[in-house]
């Protein structure tokens, strides 16, 4: 941030305020967008499942949660809810494939052990 700073200030001078400013706001925007996808995450505990994907955080119990999938090729898993509808869970990476098979098995482990338990019926 301070780089675009600097840069709006030293730029060549056909450069007026406005461009100066938007340079800066360009950045800043970048930078932001950046951070939100750097939050991504996904935490498991006692209670059930927080999905922290760019715009939005879902914290779901782990009765709510029925599956989690992740076809070849997919950028990240899908949690499939009792609702009927699923999230997407960001956190998990797709591209860093031997880390997020690992993690999808952790997370189906953890899923059959605290999830609903099975229908007697």
């Amino acid at each position: 941030m301070v780089a675009l700073i600097v840069l709006a200030v030293v730029v060549a001078p056909q450069f007026k305020l406005l461009d100066r400013i938007l340079i800066v706001a360009f950045g800043a925007f970048v930078a932001w967008v950046l951070h939100m996808l750097a939050r991504c995450r996904v935490v498991a505990d006692e209670g059930g499942i927080t999905v922290v994907n760019a715009f939005r955080t879902r914290t779901l119990e782990w009765p709510e949660v029925l599956d989690v999938s992740m076809s070849q090729g997919e950028p990240w898993p899908t949690l499939d809810l009792a609702d009927g509808t699923s999230i997407s869970a960001m956190g998990i990476n797709g591209t860093e494939k031997a880390l997020a098979a690992r993690q999808l098995t952790e997370l189906r482990t953890l899923l059959r052990t605290r999830g609903e338990a099975p229908d007697p019926h």
